[in-house]
């Protein structure tokens, strides 16, 4: 229904802003300060005191989140106004004839239905960091899939509901602002989903539970002191993307809805195969901790081994195959070959820095769990001041072509400047992975990363893309969702199978976490 254009625009920022309250207060978070204290807890014998701790964390944390809801949502005009800029003047461009969606205004009005949505979902994370603590993983990551379910049912529900009527035209802009707020309703509905379907289990694990506002309790001062880093690690994550959203406001229209499509791809490597390894591992490391330093760095050069085994042949896919990936997934209604060709593009750039980002996640996971979270908060903000520094200039210059004029046709609406934005991330990732290795070598002592069995990895797969590639072009124009199946299919299979006629570790290890 929508394509990459202005509804897409606000769909990226409307769930944007409330992200600054989930990715500040959430899993990160939680990761950092909670689940470290916690489990020690856990370890030491200590259950009922683990209950109370959770449930003076879990008070504080509702208050904390409370006010902040409240203040998004009374305060959702100017937060909007200030940092999309760039869209103040949608109104004025409407009245000259130049544009026919205000952005602003549906922004504004979506923000006051994803604040309280990013609220409820904080408590999530607070039962995510309990579950895990315990080392109950299926469930806690499981209840995501129910949010991402409730906001597709609404999108079917909003156009299912003008579909039904005849007379309804659902390309008109009233039918689409009407399937673009029943996601957004769907979100919020998915946000108690979420959260609902964990709590039953966490009180089963728990025990001495008592909600509270304490900080007496035993080992709240201690996570609050971790908090405090932690939250200013997240903000500055959080700062570099609100400075994408807001760069990306002053460019050509389509530059933030351009950015949606490859965060998701981008960011599905990153979740399954380092957050997934992170949290697995980070109640272990913490109980390990300084005291067992061999043990620490062997399990945490396992841990980068096993991420990298999957994560480089994904980022060499994305390279050489993200054009049909991306038609495959994404081509049909209004995204077509201008879309296509942008997404790829903006895909592309930021797979260059995947490799950084998902291992500069494994080695914060062993700074929180030696308790330091200080080192990562400031690394953080240098991520930021690179990523802003190298974005500028090149999504300036990237904002004078137009896709289709690159690809030797007449002047379309696209324009290739979040590529830019995109450079700058995988810029920056590189500058924070090399800092976070430096700084844990110095702190705790011999880090190396496995770049020799990196390479072996890379080398398997630039086999397996050459053999894949070689098919893809003997093939002629089939439909772009059967192209991606055989060409992704046949790329996996050749390196999956090249690894295990080379007996690489790595593939049983994930043969197991995926049986299990």
């Amino acid at each position: 229904f929508f394509g990459i254009g202005a509804h897409t625009d606000v769909l990226q920022a409307a769930f944007r802003f409330p992200n600054i309250l989930q990715n500040l207060l959430g899993e990160g978070t939680m990761s950092a300060a909670f689940i470290p204290v916690y489990s020690r807890l856990l370890e030491e014998g200590r259950e009922r005191d683990a209950g109370r701790f959770a449930g003076s964390m879990l008070g504080l944390l509702i208050v904390l989140v409370s006010a902040i809801v409240l203040a998004g949502v009374a305060l959702a005009r100017p937060l909007v106004s200030l940092l999309l800029f760039g869209w103040t003047d949608d109104a004025e461009k409407i009245e000259a004839g130049a544009m026919v969606v205000d952005r602003l205004d549906l922004t504004v009005q979506a923000v006051k239905i994803m604040f309280p949505m990013a609220g409820i979902l904080v408590i999530s994370a607070w039962a995510l960091g309990v579950l895990n603590s315990h080392r109950r993983f299926f469930l806690p990551y499981f209840a995501p899939v129910l949010w991402n379910i409730a906001i597709i049912s609404g999108l079917f529900v909003g156009a299912y509901v003008l579909t039904a009527d005849s007379l309804v035209d659902v390309r008109s802009l009233e039918s689409l602002n009407t399937i673009l707020f029943a996601a957004f309703v769907g979100a919020l509905v998915g946000g108690l989903l979420q959260l609902a379907v964990q709590i039953p289990l966490v009180f089963r694990v728990m025990r001495g539970f008592r909600l509270s506002w304490s900080t007496r309790v035993d080992g709240v001062r201690a996570a609050l002191k971790a908090f405090g880093p932690a939250v200013a690690g997240r903000g500055v994550a959080q700062l570099s993307g609100y400075l994408d959203l807001v760069l990306a406001s002053s460019l050509a229209v389509g530059a933030v809805a351009a950015l949606r499509p490859a965060l998701i791809l981008y960011l599905l490597p990153a979740s399954l195969f380092g957050l997934s390894v992170a949290a697995a591992e980070l109640p272990t490391l913490s109980r390990v901790g300084a005291g067992r330093m061999p043990e620490f760095f062997h399990r945490m050069r396992t841990m980068i081994r096993q991420s990298m085994f999957l994560a480089i042949p994904t980022a060499m896919g994305y390279l050489a195959f993200g054009y049909v990936i991306v038609g495959g997934i994404f081509r049909s209604g209004k995204f077509g070959f201008e879309d296509n060709v942008l997404v790829y593009v903006v895909l592309a750039a930021y797979s260059l820095g995947l490799l950084a980002t998902i291992v500069g996640r494994l080695l914060q996971n062993g700074f929180w769990a030696l308790g330091n979270t200080a080192t990562p908060a400031k690394l953080a903000a240098l991520r930021l001041v690179v990523s802003a520094c190298v974005a500028v200039p090149l999504m300036l210059y990237f904002d004078r072509w137009s896709v289709l004029e690159v690809m030797g046709q007449s002047a379309g609406e696209l324009h290739f400047g979040a590529v830019g934005l995109a450079l700058g991330a995988s810029v920056a990732a590189w500058t924070e992975l090399l800092l976070l290795q430096r700084r844990l070598r110095s702190a705790a002592g011999t880090l190396e990363l496995p770049w020799r069995g990196m390479g072996r990895m890379a080398a398997l797969a630039v086999v397996a893309v050459a053999a894949a590639a070689a098919v893809w072009l003997m093939l002629p124009p089939w439909p772009p969702l059967a192209l991606a199946s055989l060409v992704v299919s046949l790329y996996v299979a050749l390196y999956l199978a090249l690894a295990y006629l080379m007996r690489f570790d790595e593939i049983h290890a994930w043969t197991g976490r995926f049986t299990r």
